[in-house]
């Protein structure tokens, strides 16, 4: 990646300068003119009614400062699914849209190194490899595509069913991808050599690879939970019925040595699982909303202490002490909760939310210290740099933004 190499130390974002906003032209080369960002030629007198009425409603509830570094326009008029930043070189970016495209570009300018193009549908999950050497990009309809970061070039692609999630393996080149239908596709890259785990109905909504590199981990749409074995590709155990979910898991994570995996629900509990012997240790009921509908959307395992966090979609973000099963603190958001994350390095907890925030909070007080404002609609997907300088958000307002953690807002 000669061309994109760039010192970690070289990132600095200040947030007191003018957002840049990158416009692409037809090539993609970033030349475009910005002057044309809102510019609704080419739509219909109908979507660019929507358009505009959407943006008005937008406006009208949208923050009243903007805290972010950069700002990402690429994806023109649609919205922006997904992001995720590059594990080896934190300058590279790549977001995926309602545009039927993923792009990849530099965190610091903007500027956009290469278009993933060929999909025919809304790109929902994008990664790169561990080695930072592939980008996968998959769209709604089940068209992979892996790409070359290196040369910007398409080196394999198939094509699946729906698909729900994507992602790498952590030490080798091997992409995950779990389906509408239940399928989870498991391929070598850039061979292509295939290996299935069987489905059985329900869609595998959510999955991860485990820490040892040879058990994956699934939630289903039944509410079950499986851990397969990647080599037999067969499944370890099932944890259903009575003791499972008793709706859709929607979301997953384990802690630092795989012992543990946790799984989020439509149920409003979240499962505690042992991984040696496909026990549930413990189950945790987290706060519902009054009369609305609720899931839980997002959970995570702390990094250094042994708390856990779950956030629904009615706005309940609970940090959890582990040992005691109990509830250490619960922080209100105004919105659903999009999305969680642990530092790695500390007991600090990120989140985004569809008012179009995002936060920090101290796990150990629950206190909420620092939020972020920009986006005019909710935060749909973000990421942390590995070095934890910087988070690059994904939103229904049509933008990515960039938002530095060295200067933040307080």
């Amino acid at each position: 990646m000669a061309d994109f190499e760039q010192e970690e130390g070289d990132l600095t974002i200040d947030p007191s300068e003018v957002i840049q906003v990158i416009e692409l032209n037809d090539d993609g080369d970033g030349s475009g003119d910005p002057s044309n960002v809102n510019d609704d030629s080419g739509l219909s007198d109908e979507d660019a009614d929507e358009n505009e009425e959407m943006d008005t409603d937008e406006a009208a509830a949208g923050p009243v400062q903007d805290d972010s570094a950069l700002t990402f326009l690429g994806h023109h008029n649609d919205a922006v699914i997904c992001t995720e930043i590059s594990p080896v070189n934190s300058h590279l970016v790549i977001t995926g849209g309602q545009d039927d495209q993923a792009l990849v570009w530099n965190s610091r300018d903007g500027s956009v190194m290469f278009q993933c193009t060929g999909h025919t549908d809304t790109v929902v999950s994008v990664g790169f490899s561990f080695d930072g050497s592939f980008v996968a990009t998959a769209d709604m309809k089940g068209m992979i595509k892996v790409w070359k970061v290196e040369t910007g070039t398409e080196v394999w692609s198939f094509e699946v069913s729906d698909i729900e999630w994507l992602q790498w393996h952590q030490a080798a080149p091997v992409l995950l991808v779990g389906t509408k239908e239940g399928q989870v596709w498991m391929w070598k890259i850039p061979s292509g050599d295939c290996k299935t785990f069987v489905g059985y109905g329900p869609s595998a909504l959510c999955g991860r690879i485990l820490p040892d590199g040879k058990r994956a981990y699934v939630g289903y749409d039944d509410g079950a939970v499986k851990v397969w074995d990647l080599k037999s590709t067969e499944a370890v155990f099932t944890v259903s019925g009575h003791d499972g979910h008793k709706e859709p898991v929607f979301c997953m994570d384990h802690n630092n040595d795989g012992s543990l995996i946790m799984s989020g629900s439509g149920d409003m509990t979240v499962k505690i699982i042992s991984t040696v012997n496909g026990k549930v240790v413990a189950t945790l009921k987290c706060t519902e909303s009054d009369g609305d509908e609720d899931s839980v959307e997002t959970v995570g395992f702390c990094k250094t202490h042994e708390y856990v966090a779950t956030g629904t979609l009615s706005g309940n973000l609970e940090i959890w002490n582990l040992p005691s099963k109990s509830v250490r603190h619960r922080c209100d958001h105004p919105y659903g909760i999009v999305k969680l994350r642990w530092s790695a390095s500390s007991p600090i907890l990120y989140t985004v939310c569809l008012d179009g925030c995002v936060r920090q909070f101290d796990g150990r007080n629950g206190q909420l210290m620092r939020m972020w404002q920009g986006h005019s609609a909710g935060i749909l997907d973000f990421d942390i740099a590995r070095d934890e300088s910087f988070i690059v958000t994904a939103s229904d307002d049509f933008t990515a933004k960039v938002f530095s953690l060295a200067d933040a807002p307080r």
